[in-house]
């Protein structure tokens, strides 16, 4: 049953990787997956191989792949100035060690053993501990920086969908801890318990082919979320030191204003910082500060706000005879499920509750 599991886990990562490696328009967050994937399946066949010269694996390091790998991966979509370094390569090291250290030292993957003196008693210590710094470091710096990423959406698009979002990178960060978690659980009675060492094998490799469909399905729908050339305004504007005067800040404010009534660029739902910036010739940043210190909200908020009050006059209008799904695309959403998530935050209420109310 294991030496299936294995195999499948070894074919499928390694064709989840040709897949996105060969993805049109590849972006570099691709390629950090498709690499991910391809060591993913190494790691896989390295496994397969152990069962089949010593009837069981060698310690396997794929916790200090994972964590690495989906930081770089996290940061590749979240940094718009991401760029593949080689010096990002140190990342892989205690990997590349621990993998090769098992091999020389033959230190099967075993826990009963584990606090037994020996000779490579030193090197099962080094491996957990070096896992356990892995994983809460990465882990912490990739949460931190979805996180963060979700919240700078709102000062650069109008409309936020699901890839731009990564809610499906928050469900992996969820699914990981809790592996994880349950993982140390089942390590200490693996290390009490010596016959549960198949149990631990099963798990582990279990949990890791689930991340790796999940990875393969949503990576390759996965498409780049900031253009090339994308500022961060987050870093280049410092609201206290601002250059700004308050005079400047009232006349971009006024020309934000005036564009997007005038306009009526809310019912655009492609609408984001960028088309605004271009349009008004005003650079994003002090747009971003203007929208922050004069009207206390975010670009999405702002637009949005537009687009909620265009829809509760036409959902009062009786000579209108559109669905209230189709008011809410004539108003600038882009979904049904935005459109009601917006518009209950705006209001309270959704569409059907308010039109009733009214």
């Amino acid at each position: 049953m294991f030496s299936t599991l294995v195999w499948v886990g070894f074919s499928q990562s390694l064709f989840a990787a040709i897949l996105i490696s060969a993805k049109k328009q590849s972006q570099v967050q691709d390629k950090i997956l498709s690499a991910w994937l391809f060591l993913l399946s190494f790691e896989f066949l390295t496994c397969a191989v152990d069962l089949l010269i010593w009837k069981t694996p060698l310690l396997s390091s794929s916790f200090l792949l994972f964590n690495p790998a989906f930081y770089l991966y996290v940061q590749s979509l979240t940094d718009s100035k991401f760029k593949l370094k080689k010096i990002q390569l140190l990342h892989l090291l205690p990997f590349l060690s621990f993998q090769i250290g098992a091999y020389m030292l033959k230190q099967k993957y075993t826990l009963h053993n584990f606090f037994e003196f020996d000779s490579t008693q030193w090197f099962r210590f080094a491996f957990s501990i070096a896992s356990i710094i892995s994983w809460l470091i990465y882990n912490y710096l990739s949460s931190v920086m979805v996180y963060k990423h979700r919240k700078k959406l709102e000062n650069e698009f109008s409309t936020i969908s699901k890839d731009e979002s990564l809610q499906w990178l928050l469900f992996i960060i969820i699914f990981y801890n809790i592996f994880c978690a349950f993982s140390l659980v089942i390590a200490v009675f693996a290390i009490s318990l010596p016959h549960t060492g198949i149990t631990q094998y099963i798990y582990n490799y279990s949990a890791l082919l689930v991340l790796i469909y999940v990875l393969g399905f949503y990576g390759l729908r996965q498409k780049k979320i900031f253009l090339n050339g994308d500022e961060n305004s987050s870093t280049k504007s410092k609201y206290q030191n601002s250059a700004l005067s308050q005079k400047r800040k009232d006349q971009i404010n006024k020309t934000i204003i005036q564009y997007i009534e005038s306009t009526q660029a809310y019912l655009n739902p492609d609408l984001n910082m960028n088309l605004l910036s271009k349009n008004i010739d005003i650079p994003k940043h002090q747009i971003t500060e203007v929208l922050s210190t004069e009207l206390g909200k975010n670009f999405f908020n702002l637009i949005n706000e537009y687009r909620v009050n265009a829809v509760k006059k036409l959902l009062l209008d009786k000579s209108i005879n559109y669905s209230i799904e189709g008011i809410g695309y004539d108003c600038g959403f882009n979904s049904k499920s935005s459109f009601f998530t917006v518009f209950k935050k705006f209001t309270g209420m959704t569409p059907t509750e308010y039109k009733e109310s009214q």
